[in-house]
């Protein structure tokens, strides 16, 4: 597939082997990705790696990450770049998933990355469970509820598993059971959630 690129210079993996490398925004993409800012993305995982609720210590190394609505694949490569054994990456648009296959291609990655057509409200059965989950659906699209369910039922989050999502300010949003909220954050008009399955929390 050929692609007409849009750089967006702002954009780029912020830290691993990777780091500085810039993660691109294809034409075909564009009105159906909204990527999330390299300051928020750093907080994020400035959080997972540091905060009382993230990766507890642990780092990003031999984990299973998955990225539902991956858009440009930013978080999932991020993820690579410092050292997750593997991103599966779901996104229910075409030209989206090619975008992220295509910045995977072009940091090498994609012998480590799966890429996955599917509506993220509708999962299919996991194949593996993942012990890191990022979701970043269009701001107020109302699809983060459903898409945990989806996630919850179909076995995708293993046990003691991290589920990051991502949604508007201004966005009213309820996590369903058995989802508990460990840490909140806003960054702008950005609302980040860390989410554990109750009974996997400690404190």
């Amino acid at each position: 597939m050929h692609f007409y690129i849009l750089i967006l210079a702002a954009m780029r993996i912020i830290s691993g082997k990777h780091k500085g490398r810039r993660i691109e925004l294809v034409k075909e993409a564009a009105d159906t990705v909204r990527p999330t800012s390299d300051f928020a993305r750093e907080a994020i995982f400035n959080i997972l790696t540091h905060g009382k609720h993230g990766l507890n210590g642990h780092s990003f190394i031999d984990r299973q990450v998955l990225d539902i609505f991956c858009g440009t694949g930013a978080f999932g490569l991020e993820a690579l770049s410092r050292g997750a054994a593997r991103v599966t990456f779901i996104d229910q648009s075409r030209e989206a998933l090619a975008n992220a296959r295509y910045n995977a291609a072009k940091m090498k990655e994609t012998e480590s990355a799966d890429f996955m057509l599917a509506d993220g409200t509708k999962l299919p059965k996991a194949r593996k469970a993942f012990s890191l989950i990022f979701i970043d659906p269009p701001y107020f699209s109302r699809m983060i509820e459903t898409s945990l369910k989806s996630l919850h039922e179909g076995g995708w989050i293993e046990k003691d598993g991290l589920v990051i999502v991502e949604h508007d300010a201004k966005e009213q949003v309820a996590f369903p059971e058995p989802f508990v909220i460990v840490d909140e954050r806003r960054y702008g008009r950005a609302i980040i959630n860390l989410l554990k399955i109750s009974g996997d929390t400690h404190e």
